[in-house]
This record gives C-alpha cells, structure tokens and sequence, in this order.
C-alpha cells in the first residue's frame, strides 16, 4: 500500500473515531507524520498507534490528537500551552490551526530534535522551552487553550490558574489503576467546567526534580 493510501486510510480512520472538524483534519492530513518518526518504526507511520521517541516517551496516536485538538475548539487568533513537546507533532498540528504555540519539554534531547522539525516545516509560530511542564508558562500566561499530553493525578491547579477566563484544557487523569479519562476543563469566573471525553492513554506527567530543574529554553 502507497504511503497516500496508508494516509487516506488514517483519515477514514479519525472520522469514524469522531474526529469530524475539517480544520483538524486537514492540519493532520498535510503534516508528513513520517518525519516525527523514529526510524525503525517508518513501516507503522500511518498507522493508529502509540510509538517510542525515547527518553520513555511516545510519539501520541492520531486518534488521540485528533480528539484532543478538536476538544480544545481552538481559533486562529488563540494563543495555545502545550504541556509535553515530545516529538513535537501534536505541537505542528497545533501550530496550523491557532496565532502561536507555546510548548514546554523535560527532555532537552527531545526539545532540540522537535525544533529541528519545525525550522524544517518552516512553522515559525511555535515557542519552546525546555523545563517542568506541572509549572506551564506563567510568564506567557493567561492562555485561551491548553493542551496536556501526559496523565496527569487530577486537573492541574498550576495550569488552571494559567487559562484565561473562558479558556479550555484538555488534560488526560488518572482515577485510578488502568481508568484514564481525558477531560476537557473551562475556567469561568467562578470556577472550573468538567466534561469527561472518555478513556484515554498516555505517559503519567511527572514534575522536574528540584536538584534536576532545567533552565528555560528559548
């Protein structure tokens, strides 16, 4: 099967899992997914499946993206916090439906590789730093969308607080062993909306150890 035919089945496959925007669609489908790839694992670019990066992380599924992105409802005037840079796909996606992205990534191994990625798509509108994600932005801060690729143990107060009023993060939490639910959080000005999106699986998102804190990146 042609790599055209593999992306074509990929996008059949997104919306009968329910990812029906056609502006997260079409950013998906454009993205060429093979060069986030490490590559022993080219034969399974297109396919709907977690992959290792390294650093015990993972390059998240299509599905997964898709859902998230088409969760977070996002404009092309928003500004948008990623927790959890990784590969840096979902952060290309991003990248192509909002103003800027700001992304921050633990692993300054994986940071610097996901920027090689997007000098060589030419998305000039994605800021990346290198540091402890549980802690966002707050310099950049109030977002209208935050987007959390890693499991976290409940709604992230820290990152809450960092949402502009009437903002959306759709953040992945454990409620217990083998029960993650993907939840899609609104700040109001007296509080927070929960809605549950369902399950969902990711990596548990880990705060930076203080002796091991890295400095902010660019």
């Amino acid at each position: 099967m042609s790599s055209d035919s593999r992306k074509i089945r990929l996008i059949m496959e997104l919306r009968r899992a329910g990812v029906t925007d056609t502006r997260v669609l079409g950013a998906i489908e454009r993205l060429p997914r093979q060069i986030f790839v490490p590559e022993a694992f080219r034969d399974k670019v297109y396919e709907n499946t977690a992959l290792p990066i390294g650093c015990a992380q993972t390059l998240t599924a299509p599905v997964a993206v898709g859902l998230m992105t088409q969760a977070l409802e996002i404009g092309e005037r928003m500004r948008v916090l990623e927790i959890g840079t990784g590969s840096g796909y979902t952060a290309a996606v991003l990248a192509r439906l909002c103003r800027r992205v700001y992304t921050v990534e633990r692993y300054r191994e994986l940071l610097v590789e996901a920027e090689e990625r997007f000098k060589r798509l030419g998305l000039s509108n994605i800021t990346t730093r290198t540091g402890d994600g549980t802690l966002g932005w707050p310099e950049q801060a109030p977002f209208e969308r935050i987007i959390v690729t890693a499991a976290a143990h409940d709604v992230p107060p820290v990152l809450a607080e960092q949402l502009a009023v009437g903002g959306v993060m759709v953040v992945p939490v454990d409620h217990g062993p083998g029960d993650q639910r993907l939840l899609r959080v609104r700040r109001l000005a007296d509080g927070l909306e929960t809605a549950d999106l369902g399950e969902m699986r990711f990596v548990p998102l880990v705060a930076q150890a203080p002796s091991r804190r890295l400095p902010g990146g660019n």
